[in-house]
């Protein structure tokens, strides 16, 4: 667990954050992300859409507290949409409601919100949110359940960590749901805190989906979670329609193939944009295990794998010093 905070701490790192916007691509960062305009993230996606893999599109963006930067992201999200929807790409939207606006006012956020998931419902996309931290959750699902009056084409994120997701799992069953561990540090008032309580829910959660749930996105890079759903869903008869299993882009390409070769649903969540230090730093805090998978491309081969990251942190750091 000392790890995985520290890689919470470097996530909410503002410094930390705005230099690797600056320097992170020299450093590799390129690994993780799917790239930083449109047209190299329309590509990304056609080149995943040959080997029958669809993907989930995150434009990412942290700390966003001013109107015009929430409005920036959400005309980048529409140009995503409609990218989608001319190239006819096998792809998704992933949003965060903080991005468009939710630290500043619901409204404007919700009017944000409605106008991405607007045009997406006229072309057939769907448009996931994605959850956040406890003190964000509650107000995403209402913004999901105002929209949802309209629109059928929303869905989110259900977070294994939470002691309240087993009823919002049976509450959002209607939902199409992604099923994940959690990636913030929360209070033990409200969150398990042990890995051992957190897988256990993990696969409670994604069983009770499967059988009674609309369609379930199982997001995990570990290969016992998935030799087990893939037990579960053939001992209880459940159609490959039901379910996909997703995983990030630049984490386990060889898997991500062969699950999609063996006729699996398959997603991967393609995130793009210069502002990917937070979202990468949540993706080794959730599962550390994930340094192993993509250290070797980002850091030096010969860097220690835990090393390569603080070093990174802090060479970041002294860099951002620098320019001031």
């Amino acid at each position: 667990m000392v790890l995985r905070d520290f890689f919470i701490y470097l996530s909410e790192n503002k410094l930390l954050n705005s230099a690797a916007q600056k320097y992170g691509l020299k450093m590799g960062a390129q690994s993780v992300v799917a790239g930083t305009s449109l047209p190299e993230v329309v590509q990304s996606i056609k080149e995943l859409n040959k080997a029958n893999i669809s993907c989930t599109v995150d434009n990412l963006g942290e700390f966003v507290y001013e109107k015009s930067e929430a409005t920036a992201a959400k005309n980048n999200i529409l140009a995503v949409v409609q990218a989608i929807h001319d190239e006819q790409l096998d792809a998704h939207i992933s949003l965060k409601p903080s991005q468009l606006g939710l630290d500043i006012d619901y409204a404007f956020c919700y009017e944000n919100l409605k106008e991405i998931v607007e045009l997406a419902y006229q072309y057939n996309i769907f448009v996931n949110f994605d959850m956040e931290n406890y003190e964000r959750l509650h107000s995403s699902f209402e913004l999901l359940e105002e929209l949802h009056k309209e629109f059928d084409n929303v869905g989110t994120v259900i977070q294994a960590y939470f002691f309240e997701s087993e009823e919002n799992i049976e509450k959002y069953k209607n939902f199409r749901l992604r099923i994940v561990k959690g990636a913030y540090k929360e209070p033990e008032n409200v969150a398990y805190q042990s890995k051992g309580d957190i897988d256990r829910n993990y696969l409670k959660l994604i069983e009770y989906h499967l059988l009674h749930g609309k369609f379930t996105s199982i997001a995990t890079h570990d290969h016992n979670v998935i030799n087990h759903v893939k037990q579960f869903v053939k001992q209880h008869n459940i159609p490959n329609d039901k379910f996909e299993f997703q995983m990030l882009y630049g984490f386990r390409k060889e898997m991500q193939l062969d699950l999609a070769r063996e006729g699996y649903n398959f997603c991967t969540y393609l995130p793009f944009g210069n502002d990917w230090y937070g979202y990468f730093m949540r993706r080794l805090a959730e599962r550390p295990q994930n340094v192993a998978l993509v250290t070797k491309q980002v850091f030096n081969k010969n860097t220690n794998l835990a090393i390569g990251i603080g070093a990174a942190a802090f060479a970041l750091g002294r860099l951002s010093k620098k320019r001031k």
